[in-house]
């Protein structure tokens, strides 16, 4: 059981590592690293980043449980 929610918390966390790495940034300036992101999801800028934004959340919010649970088991 151990074993199978910290598959789960790793999965999270590269879940989590990867919206958050794929969000366009407030500033401009880094406009060649979100490249490959509106490449992925198309052009619609928006509604890329209130995509990754809910993925995001669900992926910090689930990293959070699993992350209590470990910590109680």
């Amino acid at each position: 059981m151990k074993t199978f929610i910290l598959v789960l918390q790793i999965i999270s966390c590269i879940g989590l590592i990867a919206t958050v790495l794929l969000q366009s940034g407030s500033t401009a300036g880094l406009g060649s690293i979100t490249g490959g992101a509106e490449t992925l999801f198309g052009g619609n800028k928006k509604g890329m980043d209130e995509l990754l934004k809910k993925i995001s959340t669900g992926c910090a919010v689930g990293f959070l449980v699993l992350t209590l649970i470990l910590c109680m088991l």
